[in-house]
């Protein structure tokens, strides 16, 4: 599943590269993040909305997630079928040229060798990794604490309710944020814009930190808290994937850009595997404390990148 997805993501940030300019690719990131967002309110609020009324319905849990799952496996042969057949080609999606001389494993890692020779890689790989170094501590804790009782210093909340709250909700934020980051961008520059969205991203995750020490039961400070956080974030998002547009122009820009994504997807992981564990040990509370912390990072590595002022700013 995983190998198929990460598959999934390179052919379809290739074909957004290739079938756009520089200048257009800054004014629709919004765009296409907007479309990505829709997917996840289908997923991560319309199933588990769809899963928790089936369990309300009489179901047992496992029913209720199995029937829940073969839907969306349904939706997923559909749209298959509907990009197969009706899915354009841009002019540039074409094989690259080869060097008949050389084997297909010389030139991978001819290609993924040129990408480590970039000017300024170290501070490159640093911004990966640590851009999102809080946000992705956030990401898989966020549930848990919406779901847990208030006696292990959850919000208590029902599946239904996280399905709206950071399905629903918070994904709309994050899509609105995400159009006006796009926006934002293209008007002014991702040099201008950078620092502005490093604060956006990092800065409302203080409303975790207000959440675990109040526990409120009102659910519209509890949605209006998330919709600040998520609108943020998405607003600040967009600086990190035109960052990576920007590094991986050249001759080999989809699989540079492949590459990109995929070392964003390790910087992910690493934080988020022992996030749990951490959580456990610090309680929500502390936790939040030290997602505060984690923003440092963040900070650091803007600080040592490069960007060119006119990148992203379309052109009149």
């Amino acid at each position: 599943m995983a190998f198929s997805s990460a598959t999934h993501d390179i052919a379809a940030d290739g074909f957004y590269m290739l079938g756009l300019t520089e200048q257009n690719q800054s004014a629709f990131v919004g765009v296409r993040t907007t479309f990505y967002r829709i997917a996840t309110i289908a997923t991560k609020g319309g199933l588990i909305i769809f899963a928790g009324y089936l369990e309300g319905s009489g179901h047992d849990i496992p029913t209720a997630w199995s029937i829940t799952l073969f839907v969306a496996a349904a939706v997923f042969s559909a749209l298959f079928l509907y990009h197969f057949f009706v899915l354009p080609h841009p002019a540039a999606d074409r094989p690259a040229s080869r060097n008949p001389s050389a084997t297909l494993t010389a030139e991978f890692f001819h290609t993924f060798g040129i990408f480590f020779k970039k000017k300024g890689i170290g501070p490159i790989l640093a911004f990966f990794f640590f851009y999102r170094f809080a946000e992705t501590q956030i990401v898989k804790i966020l549930a848990p604490f919406l779901l847990d009782p208030h006696l292990k210093g959850g919000l208590g909340l029902t599946t239904s309710e996280v399905g709206v709250i950071y399905g629903t909700v918070g994904v709309i934020s994050l899509m609105l944020g995400g159009l006006l980051g796009g926006y934002a961008i293209s008007r002014k520059g991702l040099k201008f814009w950078i620092w502005i969205m490093l604060c956006a991203m990092n800065l409302p995750n203080l409303v975790y930190v207000y959440l675990s020490q109040a526990l409120p039961n009102n659910f519209f400070m509890i949605n209006l808290c998330v919709a600040v956080e998520q609108f943020g974030y998405g607003f600040g998002f967009t600086a990190y994937t035109m960052y990576m547009i920007m590094v991986s122009e050249g001759e080999y820009k989809t699989v540079h850009y492949a590459i990109s994504t995929g070392i964003m997807a390790l910087g992910m992981m690493l934080p988020s595997m022992f996030s749990g564990w951490l959580q456990e040990h610090l309680g929500y509370q502390n936790y939040f404390l030290w997602v505060m912390a984690a923003t440092i990072p963040g900070f650091i590595v803007t600080a040592l990148v490069k960007i060119d002022p006119e990148f992203g700013k379309k052109k009149t």
